[in-house]
């Protein structure tokens, strides 16, 4: 059977990012051969990793055993915090190309905005991180450049600064989290929302208007869960170990969640505004 092919989200500088892709995590949660299936066998083409996951190597592994072309997977990683500052960020750029074994990154991403402890120059660090990210972007070696976790208020900041706006903010997005002043601000630059954890790590199961939706669509919960994510305009990444999930979170694109029960579910959030903080 054909696997379904995934839409895509334009980004601001014309690049275009899979709107469904597959989340990974760090080594003890992450299934290698997962990841060559939903590559090889379902038509994921997003696939989103972190130096902080110590499982990059592996992931780079996955791409080339899944025989699919490099030029057709959109690979994103992310700096962890521990290394922000112009030169380190070269250096883990360089160092995260060695471990996945790729000559170019299509989406970098600063994971925190914020310092490890007793660093208190915060601000201009994040500013001296983003001159490295534009350079690594003007230099070819990585296709878009954002940011990962930035609230209202670091986006500000690095605005301060920036000669390139960030094409991707990456955040916590789901039914019980769903940061609206974030999402316009980003709207209003043209930042592209990518957001993890879309099942809240399966609270969001349990909630009956997601079991009336399933039962009414004839989908299970987690694609309905998906498909919301989808059709709010949020690149969504799901985590899973399971073959048979991630088939079952692909088959996303064979139908649309009516305005009025959108709505319905775009209400939890105003009652049950809650943010588990999982990057």
């Amino acid at each position: 059977m054909t696997a379904p092919k995934t839409k895509t989200v334009r980004l601001s500088n014309g690049v275009k990012i899979p709107i469904l892709g597959l989340g990974t995590s760090h080594i003890g949660g992450y299934c290698h051969s997962t990841v060559v299936h939903a590559l090889k066998d379902c038509g994921y083409r997003l696939i989103d990793t972190a130096a902080r996951y110590k499982c990059e190597e592996a992931v780079g592994k996955a791409i080339r055993e899944s025989n699919v072309p490099r030029k057709d997977i959109f690979l994103t990683t992310k700096l962890w915090k521990s290394e922000l500052g112009y030169k380190k960020t070269i250096d883990a750029f360089s160092a995260s190309l060695q471990r996945l074994k790729v000559e170019y990154i299509d989406l970098y991403l600063i994971h925190w905005p914020v310092c490890p402890h007793g660093s208190n120059n915060v601000k201009s660090l994040r500013a001296e991180t983003w001159k490295a990210m534009e350079e690594l972007y003007k230099q070819g070696l990585c296709k878009a450049i954002g940011v990962s976790n930035f609230e209202v208020s670091h986006l500000r900041d690095l605005e301060e600064t920036w000669d390139i706006i960030p094409h991707v903010n990456q955040i916590e997005h789901h039914i019980y989290y769903r940061p609206m002043e974030l999402i316009q601000y980003c709207k209003d630059k043209g930042i592209c929302v990518e957001g993890y954890c879309p099942l809240s790590q399966g609270l969001a199961l349990e909630e009956p208007i997601i079991q009336e939706l399933a039962n009414k669509y004839k989908k299970t919960k987690s694609q309905i869960l998906i498909r919301w994510n989808i059709q709010n305009d949020v690149v969504t990444i799901p985590k899973t170990t399971k073959e048979s999930r991630v088939h079952e979170n692909f088959q996303v694109f064979d139908f649309e969640i009516h305005e009025e029960d959108m709505q319905r579910v775009n209400s939890i959030h105003k009652t049950k505004m809650k943010k588990l903080i999982l990057s």
